[in-house]
Formats: structure tokens, sequence, C-alpha cells
């Protein structure tokens, strides 16, 4: 897709390392008054507050993590930004900063990095995130992102995996399974266009499926929401690798177990529409997939008036002792265990 013996295309190694670092990020700005120095010195130095600080880190890689066939690379560097955005919220912390390190290989030019810069712009401006630094050097097997995100928040406010009680409610926000169905319509329209390269998809009925996937958005609102709630959430994590996964960690960092109620599992209608085209079980299907960087989260049952009819929050069950185990609630109300089935790195 990259190919490109454009001769308006530049290659890399006419302008070096330090000159590729120089023109990639001299529109970017510094939003947080802690920065004191971003890009252009051997470190970055960030103002010590009285805040804790959270910091988290994510490594794309072409061919595992995206497909360039399908993927624009303005939507990759926007969505390599709201990867490491989400898990930063998910600690119910403000994101302040990130470094940005990418490894490429020749094949593509100053012109296709600075569209994946464009992206990583356009994230830190919609959320008001400064970057502070990073590495750029070669590759000889494609394109690989690497990103750091650093947050902060005051002690008491910080929320962990592992705070969930027996009895408090669990909450979901959004809807789930979208961004997986997104992808799996991508693929297909590859595929096809494989066979015909000049077929012409309409893929309007898929739009909120394949944004999902594209360029999805991390729950900073729902931080600010908590906060205006009078709000704590006694355990968080977002939603990367799949409900059920997800929902695992939860019970194994807090030892407890869990209900979930498949009729309570929140779908958007494309989700289901989709999922009865290619004859997919949607519960499965919100279950076992990945990043539709929602909120997965308990609170007590004390605080259920304040989120109650909220139209971000739905509540999906709630956690029970450790020795009943973790499971899903059918429809048909049969117990079944519930299973790691999301993602997995190796």
């Amino acid at each position: 897709m990259l190919e490109n013996n454009d001769k308006s295309s530049t290659p890399l190694e006419k302008i070096g390392e330090f000159g590729l670092i120089k023109q990639l990020t001299k529109d970017f700005k510094i939003f947080h008054k802690n920065t004191i120095k971003g890009v252009g010195d051997d470190a970055a130095v960030l103002d010590k507050t009285n805040k804790n600080t959270v910091i988290t880190t994510d490594l794309l890689i072409e061919g595992i993590h995206f497909d360039l066939g399908y993927m624009p690379l303005k939507h990759l560097g926007y969505k390599a930004v709201i990867v490491n955005l989400s898990d930063v919220y998910a600690m119910n912390a403000t994101a302040k900063q990130i470094t940005v390190s990418i490894a490429v290989s020749n094949r593509f030019p100053l012109e296709a990095i600075e569209e994946l810069y464009s992206g990583i712009k356009l994230a830190c401006d919609t959320y008001q995130i400064d970057l502070i630094g990073g590495d750029t050097t070669s590759s000889t097997k494609g394109l690989l992102i690497s990103i750091t995100a650093i947050g902060q928040a005051n002690k008491e406010d910080i929320v962990y995996r592992s705070g969930a009680k027996a009895n408090d409610l669990l909450v979901v926000t959004g809807d789930l399974a979208a961004a997986y169905l997104g992808l799996q319509v991508l693929e297909r329209e590859k595929q096809v266009f494989q066979v015909n390269p000049n077929s012409q998809p309409d893929l309007t009925k898929y739009n909120y499926l394949i944004e999902r996937q594209l360029k999805p958005e991390a729950r900073k609102d729902v931080i600010r929401i908590f906060k205006n709630l009078k709000v704590k959430p006694t355990s968080m994590i977002d939603i990367s690798d799949g409900l059920s996964s997800e929902i695992l960690h939860l019970c194994e960092e807090s030892q407890v177990g869990c209900n979930l109620f498949e009729e309570k599992i929140p779908l958007d209608p494309q989700v289901i529409a989709t999922c009865e085209e290619l004859n997919l079980e949607s519960t499965t299907i919100a279950l076992s997939s990945g990043e539709d960087y929602e909120l997965l989260f308990t609170i007590d049952q004390k605080d259920f008036d304040k989120i109650k009819g909220n139209p971000n929050f739905t509540v999906i069950g709630h956690m029970t002792d450790k020795n009943e185990g973790a499971h899903l609630i059918t429809r048909a109300n049969q117990k079944i265990a519930i299973i790691a089935q999301g993602w997995r790195s190796f």
C-alpha cells in the first residue's frame, strides 16, 4: 500500500533522525504547566507535584495489531494514543503527557510518517496531551509504534483493579463489540478487494462499527462524570481485551466472584444486525471481543442512585463471594462459568 515511487516523496535518510523528529514535532503545543521541557533536549522535564503519577505503555506492531491495508496512517496515529490514554483513565487519573517511539522500514517516506503524526497530534489536541519525547529508528519489518502515557491523580482518587467487594455492582460504559465487528467487516472487504480490485464496497450500514475500530475514543468524560456525581469506583479496568477477560481480571485482583447478566450487556443496533448477518452470536462476541476501550468498574450499592438513569452507564451484574466463582446468567436463567476468551498477546 505504501510503496511509492513518486518523486515528491522524501526518503527518511535525506533528513536524518534529528531532522525527522524536528519536522514531526514542530506543530505540537504544550497544554500543561507541569511540562517544563518537552521535545528538544536529552530528556523531558516534568514538575514534581504532590499528586501520584501513573504511567502506561503499549507497543503496536504492523501485521499483529494493525493492517495498513485498511488502516489509514492518520487513524493509526490517533488510535495508538487512545489505547494508552484509556489505561490512564482506567486508573481514574487524568492523562497529561505522552512519549512516542517509532521504528520504520525504508518503504515509508517522510510524507507517510507525517500523516501518522497528524493523527497523533489530533489526539493530543483533542485530549489536551503534551508530546514530550520519544525515539525514531529503522526497522526491517514494517512499522512499530510504542507510546508511553503519563497521568496524574490525587492519591485518594486512584482506582485499582483490586478494590471490589462482594455485592458491589458491576457497571460498564457505552456499548460493546462494535470494534470487533468493524474489524470483521474490514477484513471481509479486504478479501473482496484482493479478488476484485475494482470493487467499490458500500459500508454505510457499518459506519458505527468501522469508526469504533479505526477511530476509537477513550472515556475521559467518564472521569469528569465520576467527579461531578461524587462517585469513586471500588475497582476499574478498561475493556481492551474483551469483557470476559476484564471481568476475570477484576475478580482475580479483588478476590471476588461475579454474576454477569446476559440481558443487561449493552449492544448497539448495528452490532445486533451485523451479528445476525454474519451468523455470529452477539453475547459471545461481546464477551470475547476487545478494543472497545470502554470502562468496566464496580461501585458500592449505596452509590447506585447517583448513577441510576445516566445514559453513559449500564449495570450488568454484581460481585459475589470468591468461592461462588464468575458466571454468566443467561436469558434462560442458566448459570455458565465465565472463561477468558479475549485477545492474547502470545
